[in-house]
This record gives structure tokens, C-alpha cells and sequence, in this order.
């Protein structure tokens, strides 16, 4: 019976994304009215709402804060991960 269940959440979950990958923009565009609209918010307005001169900082640091957290959380534990397996890996070499 688990096994129905998987392969049923499996299909489902795989004939949402299909769908949503079809009702993408087969071809990429300049005209595209969502990146024009973000591209001049962010021209006309970084320095008023941001204070930051730089639109590459002030998107990265202000806009996005909470993305690039989320990213440097990830390569933390990421690096925390690896540097706690090599550690170990390292005192069983020394214990023989």
C-alpha cells in the first residue's frame, strides 16, 4: 500500500512541474513586460529607497538581503559538514 502511495505522490508531484515548466516562455526576451518593470524599478529607485550608489550592492545587500542569508547559511553548514567528516575521518587514521 506505501508503495501506491509513493508512486501517487511521485506522478503528481511530477505532472505539477511538468505543467509548470510548459507554461514557461519557451524563448527569453528583452520585451518581456516582467523584465522591463524590474529592471527600471530597480534604476529609478535604488539610491531613493537603498541609499546605496552601487544597483549590484544595493540588489545583492537590500533587495535580495534575505536570499543571500539564506545562501550564506547553506555554504556554512555546507563547509561545517565536510570540516566535521574530515575531522573524524582524521582521528580514526590516528587510532588505527
Amino acid at each position: 500500500m506505501k508503495k501506491w502511495i509513493k508512486l501517487f505522490l511521485f506522478l503528481l508531484l511530477f505532472f505539477v512541474l511538468a505543467y509548470n515548466i510548459l507554461q514557461m516562455p519557451s524563448s527569453f526576451t528583452i520585451e518581456a513586460q516582467s523584465y522591463n518593470d524590474a529592471i527600471w524599478h530597480y534604476i529609478d529607485n535604488t539610491v531613493k529607497e537603498t541609499g546605496a550608489t552601487n544597483i549590484i550592492a544595493a540588489i545583492i545587500a537590500d533587495y535580495r538581503a534575505f536570499d543571500t542569508l539564506g545562501e550564506t547559511i547553506v555554504l556554512f553548514t555546507s563547509i561545517v559538514a565536510v570540516a566535521s567528516i574530515l575531522k573524524v575521518t582524521d582521528s580514526k587514521k590516528e587510532n588505527g
